[in-house]
């Protein structure tokens, strides 16, 4: 997978559900989803995965996710032999880029802010 990076405003886990395209873990047959939240000044053009921090792979977001909205994403079933926990960061129309921060996307409800 391949992923820009991103400049992350931090990154919270909260309550949510979701979406359109990314990844899940094998060890679920339940569509896996999360929402995103564009805390910053600048529009989130990427949002990428990864379970290494060296491979990224990134989420279909269409035309971004403006500031102060929140997007609904689904992890695509390709990924489903990854496992759960993933780094996760974000790309912004700005150039700069999130630090990258790990969370437990089988979790139910995971609501991650930018």
């Amino acid at each position: 997978m391949t992923f820009n990076t991103l400049r992350l405003g931090f990154i919270t886990i909260a309550v949510g559900i979701a979406g359109n395209g990314l990844l899940a873990s094998a060890a679920h047959a339940a569509e896996f989803s999360f929402t995103a939240t564009n805390t910053t000044t600048s529009a989130i053009t990427e949002v990428l995965v990864s379970e290494n921090k060296s491979d990224w792979g990134y989420f279909d977001i269409g035309s971004g996710i403006k500031p102060g909205s929140t997007a609904n994403l689904v992890w695509d079933q390709s990924t489903n032999s990854e496992g759960c926990a993933q780094w996760v960061k974000a790309a912004y129309a700005d150039g700069s880029e999130s630090e990258p921060a790990k969370f437990d996307f089988c979790e139910d409800g995971l609501a991650i802010e930018f």
